[in-house]
């Protein structure tokens, strides 16, 4: 593939160095710890013992060089678009006809969602599958995020993501590709397929943004739906009441003070890691611990990527950005998108879509509900992610 200086894509392999390490492991053993209040467990956040054990796994257990090689098994990359670095992983299927399909990630999270889904979405055959199941799979860090490094420049919301991808997709050499997604990355692939339908070939989604109850329904509202919906649309309500009541805290603040909040997680490893524990305990299907729903080590790695890359506060402006964003740039879950969508949905995330409103919005042509996994759909259930994501780009090639 030729290209400009500009556009030019550079191989990356991932290596910390041992000073970084250290000086990790020294700001884990002198943690601060903060006092609690007696019997408080998750209610008031992370509790404490929790915390400890966690943060001691993380200084004596984890392994962060058995992780970084696991990542270093798949081709990565860099490249520079918009003004901004962009690090993706580009694993090509050894399928010649394979659908090209770009992942993305959202907060707090990173390209480690994805690693147990390469092998079986880019040689299916190997892992029991139909070789027509193939994909090329580019694995994207967003602008602001881990190994895409902090931005330069306002502006990094769902829209300007979208066009990026775009752009990367050509410098690969792909003119046509799917796209899968759950949080920003669902709010970026619905987008780049709403704003650019010629170049997708399917969206596959794990949420859908806009797609909630996000009022209290009227009267008039549940009459038109039928029982089965009426019933969803009041549990999407009770949910999106609850959580914007007591878990929408730390997108308020990412909202409005992202920088504030940076120094704060960047100094410290331990309020790095509880800001995002805390995320996997809430949004996954567990009883009590993340653990339950996502391996610990996955998780570390998700951690460590931010702590490594400094990124807290640039990964957090992206919630800032969509607050504040206004003319073109600003993203519009509310106008119809005439590309193909599919919508997988797991009843632990805590945003539940409704499918009545999802029709009004999407080219909704296939919509699966499972009776487990959360919003870390990849992580927590990868089988059943995977198969949805098959038995939806087979069912477009068939058409």
């Amino acid at each position: 593939m030729n290209s400009t200086p500009a556009e030019h894509i550079e191989p990356y392999r991932l290596s910390v160095a041992q000073s970084d390490l250290d000086d990790l492991y020294e700001r884990l053993d002198r943690t601060r710890w903060p006092a609690e209040l007696p019997g408080a467990g998750w209610e008031y956040g992370v509790p404490n013992g929790y915390l400890r054990e966690l943060v001691r796994y993380w200084r004596h257990e984890y392994d962060w060089r058995a992780a970084e090689a696991e990542l270093n098994r798949r081709p990565q990359f860099t490249t520079t678009i918009d003004g901004a670095r962009v690090h993706f992983a580009h694993i090509r299927s050894p399928e010649p006809d394979a659908t090209p399909l770009v992942i993305t990630h959202g907060w707090p999270g990173s390209i480690v969602e994805f690693l147990d889904l390469v092998g079986p979405l880019t040689d299916p055959v190997a892992h029991g599958g139909d070789a027509a199941d193939a994909f090329h799979v580019v694995l994207p860090s967003i602008p602001g995020f881990g190994l895409s490094g902090p931005t330069t420049e306002r502006g990094w919301e769902a829209r300007r993501v979208a066009d990026a991808w775009v752009e990367l997709m050509r410098r690969l050499g792909y003119e046509r590709f799917g796209l899968q997604g759950g949080d920003w990355g669902a709010a970026i692939s619905r987008e780049l397929g709403r704003a650019h339908p010629d170049r997708v070939i399917g969206v596959h989604l794990n949420l859908l943004p806009g797609a909630q109850a996000l009022t209290e329904p009227t009267e008039e509202e549940l009459a038109g739906l039928g029982p089965e919906e009426r019933e969803r649309t009041l549990r999407s309500w009770r949910h999106w009441e609850e959580w914007f009541r007591e878990g929408a805290g730390y997108a308020a603040v990412q909202s409005t003070r992202p920088h504030t909040l940076g120094y704060a997680l960047t100094d410290s490893p331990v309020g790095q890691l509880a800001w995002i524990v805390e995320k996997f305990r809430e949004w996954t299907d567990c009883e009590e611990l993340p653990e339950e729903a996502v391996d610990r080590d996955r998780l570390l790695t998700d951690v460590m990527l931010f702590w490594l890359t400094g990124t807290a506060g640039s990964s957090a402006r992206i919630y800032y950005e969509r607050a504040h964003a206004t003319g073109d740039r600003i993203a519009r879950p509310a106008e119809p998108s005439t590309a193909p969508t599919a919508l997988a949905v797991f009843p632990a995330d805590p945003q539940i879509p409704l499918r009545h409103k999802a029709e009004r919005t999407e080219n909704l042509v296939r919509w699966t509900e499972f009776d487990r996994g959360g919003h870390f759909a990849a992580l927590e259930e990868p089988d059943l992610l995977i198969g949805d994501v098959r038995a939806f780009f087979r069912r477009l090639r068939e058409n």
